[in-house]
């Protein structure tokens, strides 16, 4: 069920992108790229030293801070109440929170410290 909602998330946040760079172009489509790209570039730091489907334990806090979804929710309320940066903060905003929640959906999380992938424990559904 929470894979679903994730899932939900993913599907609204790419809609509403979609909207904004068809209304604005320009610079919304460029940073929309960028930020539904970048979160996962912070695995090239150590690249190499993991191996085995782990990070580098040098690339997990940057990683796990880029896969937190408070950071691109601030960059969203920031964007509400005061204007920075015009839309393409907004599409930013809304391309990284859309990588994260896709990520979940698909059952990509946070790592440990040794760069391996968390794992939640499984609970049925009440």
């Amino acid at each position: 069920m929470r894979r679903a909602a994730w899932g939900g998330l993913a599907i609204f946040c790419l809609a509403f992108i979609v909207f904004e760079v068809a209304k604005h172009g320009g610079m919304s489509w460029v940073t929309a790229v960028v930020f539904a790209i970048l979160p996962d570039l912070t695995m090239l730091i150590g690249a190499g030293e993991g191996g085995g489907g782990r990070l580098s334990p040098r690339a997990v806090p940057f990683y796990n801070a880029a896969h937190r979804a408070w950071a691109p929710l601030l960059l969203l309320v920031g964007y509400v109440f005061w204007p920075i940066g015009g839309v393409p903060t907004w599409t930013a905003g809304l391309a990284w929170l859309m990588h994260i929640a896709a990520d979940r959906a698909f059952g990509y999380g946070l790592r440990e410290r040794d760069g391996s992938r968390r794992v939640r424990a499984v609970t049925a559904d009440r």
